[in-house]
């Protein structure tokens, strides 16, 4: 009898993620922060000195959630925003659209199984039609606006080349929260801190 390969990985916690099988009890927060923090956007192509973490764009899109929604989020909405990546955090891989088609059907129910154990977790639902068009928005805006500040992609092939027909942001929706310069992508261990914080705050919230 074949054992069965090797799917696991071992977390900075020293927990044991079984890739092919996973629970919600197998990683730790900060793991999950980390491993966003350390898995950058864009193939970690930048014309910053560092690449854009998922931890950061995770937290922008959590941003434009809440600027775009027609009515206050609950704090489960908010924490579905914060956490729609959590499966790349989970992989350290965040593939670029145009390798996707290759990846094939096993990776793309990986990645499912991984987000199922991630909704389990942190008792989330799926989202609505409307709620997912809205959730895409501020993804698609969020990504046009890296794809222009962080990327170096010009406003023509964003829309061109990206397909991307919203159009980028200006002004740095983080900034008045976080500081800094417009647009500048964080160090990891930032990244991973306000990630971290933002992840707590939101739970407490939840059981309050």
């Amino acid at each position: 009898m074949t054992a069965r390969p090797r799917a696991w990985v071992r977390l900075p916690s020293r927990k044991r993620l079984d890739l092919l099988d996973p629970t919600p009890f197998d990683w730790d927060d900060a793991d999950l922060a980390l491993g966003l923090a350390r898995t950058y956007r864009w193939g970690g192509h930048s014309v910053w000195p560092r690449p854009l973490s998922v931890a950061q764009h995770s937290l922008l899109v959590l941003t434009l959630s809440r600027q775009q929604a027609r009515h206050p989020l609950d704090v489960r909405q908010e924490l579905r925003e914060l956490l729609h990546d959590a499966d790349e955090g989970l992989l350290g891989f965040d593939p670029i659209s145009v390798i996707k088609p290759f990846l094939g059907p096993d990776f793309k129910a990986m990645t499912q199984r991984l987000q199922a154990a991630i909704f389990l977790r942190y008792g989330l639902v799926s989202w609505s039609d409307e709620e997912k068009l809205a959730h895409k928005r501020a993804d698609r805006v969020a990504a046009a606006s890296e794809a222009l500040h962080v990327a170096g992609w010009t406003r023509d092939e964003i829309r061109r080349t990206l397909k991307i027909p919203l159009k980028p942001l200006d002004e740095d929706p983080l900034l008045p929260l976080y500081g800094g310069a417009p647009w500048e992508p964080w160090a990891p261990e930032i990244a991973a801190d306000r990630f971290l914080a933002e992840l707590a705050a939101l739970k407490q919230r939840a059981t309050a």
